[in-house]
């Protein structure tokens, strides 16, 4: 008996708890990788119709994501955006609201930025990198804390009002670059002034990838310790979990939706802001390239976890870097990686039902 009374009060209950994280974790790492298997299945029926072999397009995808240095250094360079963009996505669903317009947000805070960085042509570049990037976070904030405004005020859907407001946000963007912003010397392509070569944001050592991957690495932690480990994340999964309950609590639930927006819309802003200083030079219809809608796939695949984003958008990345050479050696178009990556969405979509239901993943006798 006095060695029972000594026993800690939770020690029959820790292996239980363990096992249901162990449970939780399996859960959420299978369930994804079942519906990107089952994507791939369904792609490679659809090569097969076009008269293709679908090893020999794996095989391909393989070869132009990851098997050589040149391969890994055009990966990381089209998952930095992609990255930026899934927080967008990743945080807003923190507070139970699935936002969409990431897109938007990146194409202006990309126009702020070239903006901003020609004004201050002639300064130090530094200073000039850091006032870019403060514009176009600023820009993307603003526009998606719009969204969210509107949900939390109005009642209006954030899934629609995000996607409407990303036609507005290309509309606006188109108008100002082919009109009051553009270049006269941008004959063939409507482009913004440029920026100064100085001013640009350049590649890592050794690398041909530019420091907007590390940019969102370090988004990306920081948004892991803001969920996770701080009063303001807890308090967001608490409105995500049951805005009512929130409410009884006394929580801001209006402040928490409008944060966790616009720390998403700077994300995409930054995006924007990195495709100008560190890609093109200047605003133009290149931004409209849709890693605003490709870094809605990169967040759901990845639950949401600011950390499970930086793998997911290498993978994604990499996919899209393989276009280009199903096109030469297949001739495939160079879209068809877009089949992929739309396929793989509706398996994850699909896919959510499980959560919860998956009799692998229950608990023994439930």
């Amino acid at each position: 008996m006095e060695a029972v009374a000594a026993l800690p009060a939770n020690a029959g209950t820790r292996a239980p708890l363990a096992s249901d994280a162990v449970r939780r974790a399996a859960e959420g790492l299978l369930i994804p990788l079942g519906a990107l298997a089952v994507s791939m299945l369904l792609f490679g029926v659809f090569v097969l119709v076009l008269g293709k072999d679908p090893i020999a397009v794996y095989q391909l995808i393989w070869k132009g994501a990851f098997s050589t240095s040149f391969a890994w250094q055009n990966t990381l360079q089209r998952a930095a955006p992609l990255i930026l963009t899934a927080l967008c996505v990743a945080i807003p669903a923190r507070a139970g609201l699935i936002v969409i317009g990431a897109e938007g947000a990146l194409v202006l805070g990309g126009l702020a930025a070239a903006v901003s960085g020609h004004l201050l042509s002639g300064h130090a570049p530094l200073a000039v990198q850091l006032a870019m990037a403060l514009a176009a976070m600023t820009t993307g904030a603003a526009w998606i804390a719009l969204a969210g405004g509107l949900r939390h005020f109005r009642g209006v859907n954030e899934t629609i009002g995000s996607l409407l407001l990303t036609y507005i946000a290309i509309a606006l963007f188109n108008h100002f670059v082919e009109g009051p912003l553009r270049d006269p010397a941008s004959l063939n392509k409507p482009s913004t002034m440029p920026i100064d070569e100085a001013s640009m944001v350049g590649n890592l050592p050794g690398l041909d990838v530019h420091w907007g991957l590390v940019f969102g690495v370090v988004f990306c932690l920081a948004c892991h310790v803001l969920v996770r480990h701080t009063v303001a994340g807890f308090a967001l999964r608490v409105v995500g979990g049951n805005v009512r309950a929130a409410r009884l609590a006394g929580l801001p639930v209006g402040a928490l939706i409008l944060g966790s927006c616009a720390v998403g819309g700077a994300a995409a802003g930054l995006a924007g802001m990195v495709e100008v200083a560190a890609v093109h030079g200047s605003a133009n219809a290149s931004l409209i390239a849709g890693y605003g809608y490709a870094g809605i796939l990169v967040a759901f695949i990845a639950r949401h976890n600011p950390l499970a984003i930086v793998p997911v958008a290498i993978l994604v990345g990499g996919i899209n870097a393989s276009g280009s050479i199903l096109q030469r050696r297949l001739d495939l178009p160079d879209a068809t990686v877009l089949v992929l990556q739309g396929i793989a969405f509706m398996a994850i979509l699909a896919a959510e039902t499980l959560y919860g239901r998956a009799r692998l993943f229950q608990p023994r006798g439930a």
